[in-house]
């Protein structure tokens, strides 16, 4: 096998294929980056039985033929040769790597031990790359991070004919966006909405990836034993298996109406949490004061160390007191991309414990923002 190849077209393909691979795995052949050379074109695959990566570029082809590497390490060659074409051949168990006046030597690892890449199945939709990419960092951060409730640590995509919708929680947020789709579909009945649970740290690398793409094609596939989503784009495909288990019915703690609200410049509340959570000490929460005056926040750190700030706040309806742990908040705002952010207030029936806040953008003081994202927060109980 060899091949020349452009530096910078061969480091991103090799970056992009090793993206997803575990850290640690305990079958090593599982690390390794699959490369298959034919015709003029170069493909890059990594498989670890629950996501893989697929990649190809252009290349001058002299000797085709199939290698598997190291994916990390050649990861960590490719990105640190010097600008000159890359030249990669093949002798026996030996890997050459030529760029430049630099040099390696690998060993390859046995190509027939590595495992069948999972079959893609029919598109399923079609969404815009950038919409995606933002919906998705705005909703995979309030997914749990806890092993624990495997459920719970992916995105729920609800898919409809229309639109998509992407779910998250940790039980203490809940994060949803819902963006427009083409499915394809063109008849008046409505298909039945499909559900798929995508492990959110995959998903993550996916929006990052795909952002610049135009757009994405997602294919949901597979029976009950091992379904499967695919994404595409610009000659890269990811795949995982979907976490199984019934998602938590999150959607219906939203409330269909909220009186009470206050509408804040984005950034000042940002910048304001940020300055006054300093002194806090850790999973405190802070108290915010929503008052016709304005918003006072309060943080009571210690004996040593206390801090408070007043901004501007318009307030409707019920002057209202709730705290709120400053990391989860900068998370549902640093996901609102509108100048201001609406609070909304809900209720209980106990006035000593109120109800979750509901984050939502505003393109002004008086215009809610139209782009799908509603981000809800539990409060700490109050100290009375």
């Amino acid at each position: 096998m060899k091949f020349e190849v452009n530096r910078d077209v061969f480091s991103e393909a090799v970056s992009f294929a090793v993206k997803l691979l575990p850290q640690r795995t305990t079958l090593p052949i599982l690390s390794g980056v699959l490369i298959h050379a034919e015709g003029d074109r170069l493909t890059l695959s990594s498989f670890d039985y629950e996501v893989s990566a697929q990649t190809s570029i252009t290349a001058q082809i002299d000797d085709p033929g199939t290698v598997l590497v190291s994916g990390r390490l050649l990861n960590d060659i490719a990105s640190r040769l010097p600008n000159a074409p890359v030249t990669f051949t093949t002798e026996d168990a030996k890997i050459s790597v030529s760029c430049g006046s630099a040099h390696f030597t690998l060993l390859s690892m046995p190509v027939e031990e590595y495992p069948t890449l999972p079959e893609i199945g029919a598109q399923t939709g079609v969404i815009p790359g950038d919409a995606f990419s933002e919906a998705v960092s705005q909703v995979a951060v309030a997914a749990s991070r806890d092993d624990v409730t495997p459920v719970i640590t992916g995105v729920q995509l609800e898919v409809g004919d229309h639109d998509v919708s992407l779910i998250a929680t940790d039980r203490y947020r809940v994060a949803v966006r819902t963006i427009q789709w083409d499915s394809g579909r063109t008849g008046e009945t409505e298909s039945a909405p499909l559900h798929a649970l995508v492990p959110a740290r995959t998903l993550q690398e996916v929006g990052r990836t795909f952002g610049s793409a135009s757009t994405v094609s997602v294919s949901i596939s597979g029976s009950s034993e091992r379904e499967l989503i695919a994404f595409h784009a610009d000659d890269k495909t990811v795949t995982s298996l979907l976490i199984k288990g019934n998602y938590p019915p999150v959607r219906r703690l939203f409330p269909e109406t909220v009186q009470d609200h206050a509408v804040i410049n984005t950034a000042e509340l940002v910048e304001a949490v940020r300055r006054v959570s300093l002194v806090l000490e850790r999973e405190a929460a802070l108290r915010f004061s929503f008052t016709v005056d304005g918003l006072t926040l309060e943080a009571i750190g210690s004996e040593q160390a206390q801090a408070s700030e007043s901004i501007s706040a318009l307030l409707t309806g019920e002057e209202t007191v709730v705290s709120l742990k400053p990391a989860f908040l900068l998370d549902g705002l640093n996901a609102v991309h509108s100048e201001f952010v609406r609070i909304s207030f809900t209720k209980t029936e106990n006035p000593n414990k109120p109800g979750p806040v509901l984050i939502t953008g505003q393109t002004s003081q008086e215009a809610p923002a139209a782009d799908g994202y509603r981000y809800l927060l539990q409060p700490n109980l109050l100290l009375r």
